[in-house]
């Protein structure tokens, strides 16, 4: 087996290198070859494709075949198909505690998209909506594409607006209805009645037209990451409507949860990875078409597909099993 790994090796360059064999194995710890990984391409693009500091080795999200179990594994048996937050490399070896088993009938190139639900996630843990109420969001990207149909799925009343034509396709496509172009008007008698807005773009103006739309005291949650200045509006104009209309404006970072349940604390990161693969074995997130595999071999090329938007669907995955 070869042992490589995708890299970013400088300013917009992908390639893929050997890395060093793995560590012995911890006797927590469980090893294989990998199947599948997950592109997260709002993060890989800014902090690591067109970051700073090179190399670096991207990657949050793995699927991988039970090969070696260290004595204190319990849980995992040889074979088994598992999921993990493990990076773009021809082998995952990781703490059997965090690993999770992929359910039977779900592709491995599918489970791996559990780790961008679970953005999401907190949020729906977290918030103080509940089932019936109205909730917006901003941004179809990958994250938020997906935030819709957990909400959707959860008894919510979606409204999303993305203002790609063919995001907003793939979103009827998926069971939401109610899509817009861009933020609508008062006259749609949305405004002032949303219990809860999700900004997945990172996009100041889309934060903005969140505020207008809530309830008040209504939830306002920024999951995207503004990785760059998108507008020219000053900071005053947030204010006077995070004052005025008592807007509750809350980070969306998805670490606000532990990462592991207890008595006390039932909700986790990886109770929601859990929750995610059921509802992805189920069917009841819809993505047929919108996954596009990649060769890790032609990793520049895929980089360079996604940054330029000439990436086929809303996932990309690179497929390690050939």
């Amino acid at each position: 087996m070869r042992y490589c790994a995708v890299s970013i090796v400088a300013k917009e360059t992908a390639d893929l290198v050997d890395v060093e064999p793995p560590a012995d194995l911890g006797p927590h710890e469980v090893r294989g070859r990998t199947l599948s990984s997950l592109i997260s391409p709002g993060t890989e693009l800014a902090w690591n494709y067109r970051g700073d500091s090179f190399p670096s080795f991207p990657g949050y999200a793995a699927a991988f075949v039970a090969e070696e179990l260290g004595p204190e594994v319990t849980g995992v048996r040889k074979g088994d198909s598992c999921f993990c937050m493990g990076p773009h490399r021809s082998f995952q070896q990781v703490d059997a505690r965090t690993v999770h088993l992929v359910p039977e009938g779900v592709p491995h190139q599918k489970a791996v998209v559990a780790r961008l639900m679970g953005v999401s996630m907190t949020t729906l843990m977290t918030t103080s909506a509940r089932p019936g109420d109205q909730v917006m969001l901003f941004g179809a990207g990958p994250v938020g594409f997906l935030a819709a149909q957990i909400f959707a799925r959860s008894g919510y009343d979606v409204i999303v607006v993305e203002p790609d034509a063919s995001r907003r396709r793939w979103l009827e496509q998926s069971g939401i209805s109610q899509v817009y172009g861009g933020a609508p008007a008062d006259s749609s008698g949305l405004a002032g009645s949303v219990a809860l807005a999700m900004d997945c773009s990172g996009h100041e103006q889309a934060v903005l037209d969140a505020c207008r739309m809530v309830r008040k005291r209504g939830e306002v949650v920024l999951v995207g990451v503004p990785w760059q200045r998108q507008t020219e509006a000053y900071a005053h104009e947030l204010l006077s409507l995070v004052f005025h209309r008592y807007v509750v404006l809350r980070s969306g970072w998805e670490w606000e949860l532990p990462r592991h349940s207890t008595d006390a604390s039932p909700h986790s990161i990886h109770s929601g990875f859990e929750t995610a693969l059921r509802w992805l074995a189920s069917g009841s997130i819809k993505m047929d078409g919108l996954i596009t595999l990649a060769d890790p071999a032609n990793a520049q090329q895929t980089y360079q597909d996604i940054l330029h938007r000439r990436a086929k669907g809303l996932f990309t995955v690179f497929d390690w099993s050939e």
